[in-house]
């Protein structure tokens, strides 16, 4: 499984993720980094079939309208400690390695619940 953290998660889920085992890579660390536009992050994650992990609404909307990003994490928390992200995140790996299998999905993680979309 692999994973693209966008700009305004934290560097450290990442290294959790890989900690895993699991290919996962900051936006600032590809493309043009901090200013790569949404759109550039969805073509480059759903050709080298990444799940995009984002707080951004953009790329919610863009999975409804666009059918982009194929595959997505949609952080819901606020400000939370990056302990906690990571707890969250390890709880539900089981669930993102089943949805994984999927051409398309959406995880919604919010204070109260983990919802997904998918599609086959």
């Amino acid at each position: 499984m692999k994973f693209l953290c966008d700009v305004h998660i934290s560097y450290k889920l990442s290294v959790y993720l890989k900690s895993l085992g699991f290919e996962a890579v900051h936006v600032n660390r590809i493309l043009n980094g901090s200013k790569t536009k949404d759109a550039e992050i969805c073509a480059y994650a759903d050709r080298e079939d990444f799940i995009v992990i984002s707080k951004d609404a953009d790329f919610r909307d863009s999975f409804f309208i666009h059918s982009t990003p194929k595959k997505l994490v949609k952080v819901n928390l606020g400000n939370i400690s990056n302990e906690q992200l990571k707890e969250i995140f390890g709880s539900l790996i089981e669930t993102l390695v089943k949805l994984n299998r999927k051409q398309n999905f959406l995880l919604v993680i919010d204070r109260d619940e983990v919802s997904w979309f998918e599609s086959e």
